[in-house]
This record gives structure tokens, C-alpha cells and sequence, in this order.
């Protein structure tokens, strides 16, 4: 009789050991998914800062100018031009937004707005047949004269900081 005891004490506590072990091992598997979820999220988050500082940069008017500058087109054509890649580019990135704070995103939102107003702002004072390279010199004196003009540095900026506080 106290052998069945003693084995059914020694059973009992192999049970809860075991039991106790279990446990322990689906806590620290649910440790490493969340740290590997966690990595992933920064990743991704990353990425978006990265690929946000890019549309900062192709959207800035000097830079978007000297990429598209097409002399064989009239004023009125480039001002369409650069209105659309400015669009298109914000347009292909909306979707980062989800990984960035609501104030780098209305930052993004506010330099494609701001470009787009220079562009419009400055076009209706350059004939429409004029040749691009009247439109791209006019917009770019436009933007040495306002204060206003290192907002795509600003942003860009922003985006770098947002980006380092992740790390």
C-alpha cells in the first residue's frame, strides 16, 4: 500500500513536471514568433521610410525636372508631364502609408500638394506654346526666390529621423 502511494506521488509529480515543461516550452515559442513577427514588422516599416525618402527625392521639382526636361515638347505638354509623374509616383507609394506616422504621411502628402500648386501656379504665367525649357527655368527661379522651396529636404529629413527612431 505505501508502495502504490509513493508511486502514485512519484506519477503525479512526473505529470505536473511534465505539464509544467509544456508550458514553459510554448511560452518561449510564442517569444521567438513575436520577436520574428516584430523583425518582420520593422522591416517592413523600414522599407516604407525607404522607399518614401525615394518618392521625396524623384518628386522634387529640380530633380523630376532634369529627369524629364524634353525640349521637343511645349510648355503646356511639360507642365502635364510633370504634373502626372508627381501623381504616379504618389499614386505607386499610397500604400506606405500604413507603416508610417500620420505626420511623415501628411509631410508626403503636403510636398506632392506643394509641387503640384508651384507647377500649376507658375505654368498659367508661361505662354502654353512656349517651348519646356521656358517652363522648367521659370519654375525653378520660382523655387530660389521661395522660402518655401527645401520642403522636399525638410520631409526628407523627417523620414530619416522617423527611420533611425525604429532602429
Amino acid at each position: 500500500m505505501l508502495d502504490t502511494t509513493m508511486l502514485l506521488t512519484v506519477v503525479i509529480g512526473l505529470m505536473i513536471a511534465g505539464f509544467a515543461g509544456y508550458l514553459f516550452y510554448l511560452q518561449r515559442k510564442n517569444q521567438r514568433e513575436e520577436n520574428q513577427d516584430q523583425k518582420g514588422s520593422v522591416q517592413l516599416r523600414l522599407q516604407a521610410y525607404e522607399r518614401l525618402a525615394l518618392l521625396t527625392d524623384r518628386i522634387a521639382l529640380p530633380n523630376l525636372i532634369s529627369r524629364l526636361g524634353n525640349p521637343d515638347v511645349s510648355a503646356s505638354e511639360m507642365q502635364f508631364l510633370l504634373s502626372k509623374h508627381i501623381k504616379d509616383e504618389f499614386d505607386y507609394n499610397i500604400s506606405q502609408q500604413i507603416y508610417v506616422s500620420p505626420e511623415v504621411w501628411n509631410a508626403i502628402r503636403n510636398l506632392k500638394e506643394h509641387n503640384l500648386s508651384i507647377i500649376h501656379q507658375v505654368g498659367s504665367t508661361v505662354s502654353s506654346l512656349a517651348p519646356a525649357s521656358t517652363l522648367n527655368r521659370a519654375i525653378l527661379e520660382y523655387l530660389m526666390q521661395d522660402p518655401k522651396s527645401g520642403l522636399h529636404e525638410i520631409v526628407s529629413e523627417a523620414l530619416s529621423y522617423e527611420a533611425k527612431k525604429i532602429l
